[in-house]
């Protein structure tokens, strides 16, 4: 019996992390230095907080501080859980932008064009780490009729770790 007891609280304790929802498993302070590269080529660095809270209505709060000494901002952005079943969230911008993000595994992806320039954003966790990237670039010269590649002349890279 004290097996069978062991063995469910071990099932429970260990699958319940796995249901928290990704904003919840997010929520905290987090810190890291941001790479910003152009064409390959390491242009510039800037510290960043990120700092993830939950309202009384299930939206995180995401305040991503760029802690520049020449050009210091705060982007506040609201994420949201559209559909549970399908991994289904939403990251509002404000001023009704909204972009779609679809959560697999630990990592969330987010892919968008605006203004010719195709986007791709991602957080993934791991463990007491979150990597945040962006990468953008646009459309090249066609070479298939059935293929549209881009290039990817612009990635943002942080490696976050969570604050105690």
């Amino acid at each position: 019996m004290r097996k069978v007891l062991l063995i469910c609280f071990l099932f429970v304790y260990n699958a319940s992390p796995a249901q928290l929802l990704f904003g919840d498993r997010c929520i905290g302070t987090w810190k890291g230095m941001m790479h910003i590269f152009q064409l390959g080529k390491l242009r510039d660095s800037v510290e960043v907080k990120l700092t993830v809270v939950k309202d009384a209505t299930h939206v995180w709060t995401w305040r991503m501080e760029y802690l520049s000494a020449k050009m210091p901002m705060t982007k506040d952005y609201k994420l949201k859980l559209k559909d549970g079943d399908k991994n289904l969230y939403v990251t509002d911008e404000g001023e009704g932008f909204e972009l779609t993000d679809y959560l697999v595994g630990n990592k969330l992806y987010s892919i968008f064009e605006t203004q010719g320039v195709m986007l791709t954003a991602s957080y993934e966790l791991r463990g007491e780490q979150m990597i945040f990237e962006v990468t953008s670039g646009k459309k090249e010269t066609v070479t298939h009729p059935q293929v549209t590649t881009f290039g990817t002349t612009s990635v943002q890279r942080v490696n976050l770790t969570r604050m105690k």
